[in-house]
């Protein structure tokens, strides 16, 4: 008992001590945390919370970490699974201040976005951000709201007429010279004279590290119009998705952060004419009001033709998804070009597209225009903006013209697993790449089933719809006939839409939906896959058996090599693995749908060397 006492006084002097040390510390420490601004993303976490969690304090403590163990280092960023996270401190601030505003913003967004899978926090100190997707060489006008600026509600001690030219001076001249220095940072000073007394006005401007000269220099102007009305307050700060801009008449950073900005100015420098800089800065002050009002009227405009277009298009900014214009794509596409068009999906056809910025996208036009085609449309686009995972495809945006509808995505150069396996490419891809693409496959399902916050069924799983990127990583693509299942549902009864070949039998002959029909479908396009071979070829006559027939012939017979394709160098692949995929696609395919193993399952299979091939064997599948 006298040991638990004394381990008790022992934290308690301690607590009292870091007391005594705050209270006598603004001189001894100040991580400068005052909030300016913070927001949340509008989605929900699409994985179990405590997993999000975990991988949020893992991104953030390994910061921590960068920031702890190099005192030069003010900006860092990491990521953990599916947390990105981000954080700068000014310059001016010791480490010692830096992490302790991070634990402060660390704290709060996780207190306040709890069940968001975004969010960013901005002190006068730090700026935090986290995302579940890379964000860090996002373009930051497509990323943030716009803010205003935040002046304090004292007055300077100054008088207005010799403290707010110079303010304003000090700040134009600051949003000019710091897109021009390297790391994007600079503190400096002015002096005003007042009434016989000189006082100082302390001024600080910078923008985050991954972004573009310009974007900064954008970033800066926008948070200069933002404060450029607060003096006479004694102190004007503004917060945007890129950039800070603070000036204040106390001080708030030591002498040995300041730098002379005089070389990063027009000519060499602000003229120490005042007329000139009343003139100069008036004169700049008119044009960007007035670029201003241009701006701010486009935008009500737009965002009231956005509104009227309904809610598909609210998509979160954090989230990244950007709203084209339809002038745009058309001119991407070359007016949607059939020598652009390289695929179909479930509604409509594909093309490549290049958009003004240089990258190439793939292009969905939905090819039904009836109000059902908007509703599907509307479906897909607030389906799709919330999934995230590496081997699902990524929607970058959205576009309409009445009854025409687009959606952009990320172009695969590789195309379609398909020509690999049977078209123009076959013979191209490896064993190992094969076994890689199963597995990708494998996993996209599985976190639709099961790790996305509700239930996705794709129902049309087959190779053409499976999408390869430079590395041959595969992205499961064309949700246009996704259905959602609730938690309280084992199945759902709905008309059929799919591919003969692939569909489940329960599904297409009773209409019966449930996660197993995916499983089954994947099943064959691993078949596919080891084969070389379409799961059916109604062209051919006489018809001959389907694949998944072939290949239940071959398990029996213990012939699993004459299965293989004949392309593969056999010194490339074990026959004991080889047999072990095929049994595990055969158990995809049986029936009922209960004996099937979950896609969560599937890929314990195809990860872990040790695990045994599923006992019972399988047995013959459902042939029709």
């Amino acid at each position: 008992m006298s040991r638990i006492i004394s381990m008790a006084m022992t934290i308690l002097l301690r607590g009292v001590f870091l007391i005594f040390l705050i209270n006598i510390g603004g001189i001894l420490s100040d991580p400068q945390t005052k909030l300016l601004k913070q927001d949340c993303s509008g989605f929900k976490i699409a994985v179990e919370i405590s997993d999000f969690l975990s991988n949020f304090n893992r991104t953030f403590g390994d910061i921590r970490k960068q920031l702890s163990n190099d005192s030069n280092i003010h900006f860092a960023t990491a990521v953990y699974t599916d947390v990105y996270g981000m954080v700068q401190c000014r310059n001016y601030l010791t480490s010692a201040d830096c992490v302790a505003c991070l634990d402060v913003a660390w704290t709060e967004i996780r207190r306040n976005c709890s069940t968001a899978d975004g969010g960013h926090v901005i002190y006068e100190g730090c700026f935090l951000r986290y995302e579940a997707h890379n964000f860090f060489t996002q373009s930051l006008l497509v990323t943030f709201e716009s803010t205003a600026g935040v002046c304090s509600p004292d007055q300077s001690k100054s008088e207005a007429t010799a403290f707010n030219p110079v303010v304003d001076a000090l700040i134009t001249d600051l949003a000019s010279a710091t897109p021009k220095i390297d790391g994007f940072f600079a503190a400096t000073t002015r002096p005003v004279l007042s009434g016989g007394a000189t006082t100082t006005v302390y001024a600080v401007a910078q923008c985050i590290e991954t972004i573009s000269q310009k974007d900064c220099q954008s970033c800066l102007t926008t948070a200069y119009n933002n404060i450029q009305s607060c003096p006479p307050a004694s102190d004007g700060s503004s917060a945007d998705a890129g950039c800070f801009l603070r000036y204040s008449d106390a001080s708030f950073f030591g002498d040995k952060s300041i730098i002379d900005i005089t070389p990063y100015l027009p000519g060499g420098g602000s003229s120490s004419s005042k007329t000139t800089i009343i003139g100069g800065v008036a004169g700049g002050t008119f044009i960007l009001l007035l670029i201003l009002a241009v701006l701010l009227w486009y935008q009500l405009i737009r965002k009231r033709k956005i509104a009227e277009r309904g809610d598909i298009f609210g998509i979160s900014k954090l989230q990244g998804q950007v709203l084209y214009r339809f002038k745009d794509l058309k001119s991407a596409t070359k007016s949607f070009s059939e020598d652009f068009k390289i695929g179909e999906g479930g509604f409509g056809d594909v093309y490549k597209g290049t958009i003004k910025n240089g990258d190439v996208v793939a292009v969905k036009k939905l090819s039904i225009a009836t109000s059902k085609a908007k509703t599907d449309f509307e479906g897909e686009v607030k389906l799709i903006s919330n999934v995230n995972h590496r081997n699902i495809i990524r929607l970058l945006g959205c576009g309409s013209r009445g009854s025409e509808l687009l959606l952009v995505f990320e172009y695969m150069e590789n195309g379609s697993l398909d020509t690999f396996l049977y078209g123009a490419k076959r013979g191209s891809l490896s064993w190992n790449q094969r076994v890689e693409i199963i597995i990708g496959i494998a996993k996209g399902l599985a976190y639709l089933h099961d790790e996305f916050h509700i239930s996705i069924i794709h129902r049309d799983i087959k190779s053409s719809n499976i999408l390869l990127d430079n590395d041959f990583q595969p992205k499961i693509a064309d949700f246009g006939l996704a259905r959602l299942i609730r938690d309280d549902q084992s199945h759902l009864t709905t008309r059929f839409a799919g591919t003969l070949g692939y569909t489940a039998p329960e599904y297409a002959i009773h209409g019966h939906l449930s996660e197993k029909v995916d499983t089954y479908s994947f099943g064959i396009v691993v078949l596919e896959i080891i084969s070389g071979r379409r799961s059916t070829n109604f062209d051919m006559e006489p018809v001959t058996n389907s694949l998944l027939q072939d290949t239940w012939n071959l398990y029996e017979s213990d012939m699993h090599s004459d299965l293989i394709d004949e392309t593969l160098d056999p010194k490339d692949y074990n026959m004991d693995s080889v047999k072990r995929i095929i049994e595990i696609a055969l158990m995809c395919t049986q029936s009922p749908a209960s004996v099937r193993p979950a896609m969560s399952e599937v890929v314990v299979s195809l990860t872990n060397d040790s695990s045994m091939v599923p006992k019972p064997p399988p047995g013959k599948p459902t042939l029709f």
